[in-house]
């Protein structure tokens, strides 16, 4: 690490970029602006925490153009233990957000066919082939990413990490430190959170061989309580949804949740997600609600449809439904109190092997049927991913089953979250209109 790199990150990360970041954010807090051809006669305006989530990835992936040199970079799957790797000073970067961000910003198409010329099947996870895509070609939407160091996968939210992080490995010439969970049927036995503690204890010295540097149970400790900090803060402003009306959707937290999942264990996470819930309290005083005239509220299950977010918040918004709970980012919050500072390594063992990916399909089931009864909703749209098997895998059996057993009408809405070649456009819009029939 040249005393030049240090400058030329202190230089375009510490003082230029993140004053600009801060100008930005600042004006745009000063003169709000609601994006041209938003409806505002159906959904509310943006959060004006909006431009802070903005700040605040900018300068991660800022962060991360000049990583190289300054700091040691990882790459991590979304479930992986980062509180080690945080407390060992790395720049952590998370493929899927990263895939997320392309997704939102339609480049996710152009590096999926990047990767499937170089041979990666259509049928391979699209936030995989983003990556590769990506890793690939060298493009992205945000410049540049940095090379990793080291890269941490784990099991917990589905198999295709391990062959996706081999070829990243392979591909970069790096370690990869490999975390298996068993998988979780109703309990995980002791024995199972024993054989995760063991494997994060046998991270460590392969992450301070890479960082060199020692571990700091003092730091591991401080960055674990920030991550439970967070997560608590997150599973509050999920729980707002039970206001009527709800003051946010799951189209707001789908977009306001990469900090939770990237930025786990930093102290600007925490800051940021106590306003988020200060506004979304305010919106609840003020009797400001996500959709205008909400009638109907929903659930969400699955990962989002980046590509389509507002194009779907807007169609349901035009009949009065709100979605207001979602699965997926209930997960980043729902296991906050398994998280214990004093004792970092023995609760991340538990932690991380109780994500609902790494649960059986009875578990959402029933988790489906609390929430919908806890959030006092209407139905539930089940997104049927393409190309995420684990979290679709067991649908058509838990919508027959809500339907059937629960009253609770459900449907299946088949597309992907970043493969926009999965979507389309009229069929989903009868199907759609077909439920909201059902709903009335």
């Amino acid at each position: 690490m040249s005393l030049k790199d240090h400058l030329k990150y202190y230089w375009n990360v510490k003082l230029v970029g993140s004053a600009y970041l801060r100008w930005q954010r600042w004006q745009a807090e000063r003169k709000p602006r609601i994006p041209r051809n938003w409806r505002t006669n159906i959904i509310a305006p943006p959060l004006k925490i909006s431009a802070r989530t903005k700040e605040l990835i900018s300068r991660h992936y800022l962060e991360g153009r000049y990583a190289n040199g300054h700091k040691p970079v990882a790459w991590v799957t979304s479930g992986g233990p980062v509180e080690i790797l945080q407390a060992l000073g790395f720049y952590v970067l998370y493929p899927e957000n990263h895939g997320a961000l392309c997704g939102a910003r339609r480049y996710a198409l152009e590096l999926s066919e990047e990767a499937e010329n170089y041979g990666f099947s259509q049928d391979i996870c699209s936030y995989a082939r983003t990556d590769i895509g990506s890793m690939l070609s060298g493009k992205t939407p945000i410049g540049r990413l940095p090379k990793p160091d080291l890269l941490l996968a784990c099991t917990n939210i589905c198999q295709t990490v391990l062959f996706w992080y081999r070829v990243l490995a392979k591909h970069f010439n790096v370690p990869i430190i490999l975390i298996d969970t068993p998988f979780v049927y109703k309990d995980a036995p002791e024995h199972a959170i024993e054989y995760v503690k063991k494997q994060l204890e046998a991270s460590i010295p392969v992450a301070q061989r890479v960082a060199k540097k020692k571990l700091s149970f003092k730091k591991l400790k401080e960055v674990v309580r920030l991550s439970r900090e967070a997560s608590e803060l997150w599973l509050e402003i999920m729980y707002r949804g039970k206001a009527k009306p709800a003051p946010i959707s799951v189209f707001d937290q789908f977009i306001h949740m990469a900090p939770i999942v990237e930025m786990r264990g930093k102290p600007e996470t925490v800051d940021f997600y106590a306003a988020m819930l200060k506004e979304v309290d305010e919106r609840i005083k003020k009797g400001i609600g996500a959709v205008k005239n909400e009638r109907k509220r929903l659930l969400w299950d699955n990962l989002p449809i980046w590509y389509k977010l507002r194009f779907l918040a807007e169609y349901l918004g035009e009949h009065g439904i709100s979605v207001v709970a979602s699965t997926y980012t209930m997960a980043w919050g729902e296991l906050a109190p398994l998280i214990d500072p004093e004792r970092p390594i023995e609760s991340m063992a538990k932690t991380y092997i109780y994500p609902i990916l790494n649960r059986g399909t009875g578990y959402k089931l029933q988790k489906m049927r609390d929430m919908v009864e806890e959030f006092d909703l209407d139905g539930a749209i089940l997104h049927s991913d393409r190309s995420c098997k684990p979290y679709s895998i067991g649908q058509v059996d838990q919508r027959n089953r809500l339907i059937s057993e629960y009253g609770i009408p459900a449907l299946i809405l088949e597309a992907d979250h970043n493969d926009p070649r999965a979507f389309a456009d009229e069929q989903v819009k009868a199907r759609l209109d077909s439920f909201i029939e059902m709903l009335e």
